[in-house]
């Protein structure tokens, strides 16, 4: 596992080194996430009776601190899209609890699950989200003008020369230029859609933004550019990023600490450094074997897993991986894992599997 840093970084076409920003405080946490669920019901029949739900993200516990680049991957229906609009109340969890530090609540944590549609208002100005599709979150009928004012009206600014001095602004500093903004979505490439993506995100200087597989459309160049980008607005603006993404070679470039989810649960959490060097989890050891690399040696060590992701509807008894696992005991079967911390010189590890008792 040690070798995964010079490829993946390769393929980025960047080279390593360090983030560009001061390293995230460890006892400043910006958000709590406390056995947070989201559950969504399945109803069938003539009359539509509820006969189980998916439990798309279930019992998350994870802290969130002010400043770092928080990964989170799985594979595709593991829940980590879900998880990150569950942070933002853009679906209301289940139950559990959402606690947020920061400016706003003069350091006081607030639990956004208990507010309501207009209480969270207030809020949403600090916590943003850049979406995976660029086009198909800018209105095709309106300038870039027109998709981005509205956040600015919204937050009192109500000058119309002073929402153009704003956004041409925010242009300029992902590497736009303010005449673009009269400009409409289609006359941009998907690179190009993708930072304006990222200057809405910051029109109202938020403090924490979910970029859902936020270079994934993009080619291997243009993702390395918006990656730079990320980061250097990262130490400009002093933000904190949960980066949704299934590829872990990007993860490794630009993330501080990587949370790997499967059906709804982290079953690894571990500073960046520490996960690759350090592979706990057999699931982990699957997607980072499942990286492209050009040594023609290691390419033999593949993990292929076994069968398909089972169903949230009807999760497996027992470990919910050890269907697909290669390392599997016969306590796997019946006996559920816990998250839990193991020595680690790199800082906190953590894992829920029963092989690493």
């Amino acid at each position: 596992m040690n070798n995964h840093t010079d490829n993946s970084n390769q393929l980025l076409g960047v080279e390593a080194k360090p983030n560009q920003a001061l390293p995230a405080d460890p006892n400043e946490k910006i958000l709590a996430l406390r056995d947070l669920k989201l559950f969504f019901p399945v109803k069938t029949g003539v009359f539509k009776k509820t006969t189980g739900h998916v439990k798309a993200v279930d019992g998350i516990d994870l802290d969130i601190y002010k400043g770092e680049v928080l990964g989170l991957v799985g594979e595709s229906g593991c829940g980590k899209t879900t998880l990150g609009k569950a942070i933002l109340q853009l679906i209301k969890p289940t139950s559990g609890a959402v606690y947020y530090q920061g400016s706003i609540t003069n350091q006081l944590p607030i639990d956004l699950c208990k507010l309501s549609r207009d209480e969270m208002i207030p809020f949403r100005k600090n916590l943003q989200i850049v979406f995976q599709d660029p086009h198909s979150s800018l209105n095709p009928a309106f300038t870039i003008f027109g998709s981005l004012e509205d956040p600015l009206k919204a937050h009192g600014f109500s000058k119309k020369a002073e929402r153009r001095r704003v956004i041409g602004d925010l242009l300029v500093s992902v590497n736009l230029h303010r005449e673009d903004m009269d400009r409409y979505p289609h006359e941009f490439s998907g690179g190009q859609r993708q930072r304006i993506g990222i200057a809405r995100a910051l029109l109202v200087n938020p403090e924490l933004v979910v970029c859902d597989e936020a270079v994934s459309a993009l080619d291997v160049s243009i993702q390395a550019q918006v990656l730079e980008l990320l980061l250097k607005l990262r130490a400009e603006r002093n933000l904190t990023y949960v980066f949704i993404t299934h590829d872990l070679s990007v993860t490794e470039y630009i993330c501080d600490r990587i949370a790997v989810m499967y059906l709804g649960k982290i079953v690894e959490l571990a500073n960046a450094d520490d996960l690759y060097s350090h592979t706990l989890h057999p699931y982990t050891e699957a997607l980072l074997s499942a990286i492209p690399i050009a040594d023609l040696d290691r390419r033999s060590h593949r993990i292929i897993l076994e069968g398909d992701v089972p169903s949230p509807l009807n999760p497996p008894s027992g470990c919910p991986f050890h269907p697909r696992c290669h390392k599997r005991i016969e306590r796997c079967k019946t006996e559920v894992p816990t998250l839990k911390a193991v020595r680690s010189d790199k800082g906190m590890h953590m894992v829920s599997c029963l092989l690493s008792e």
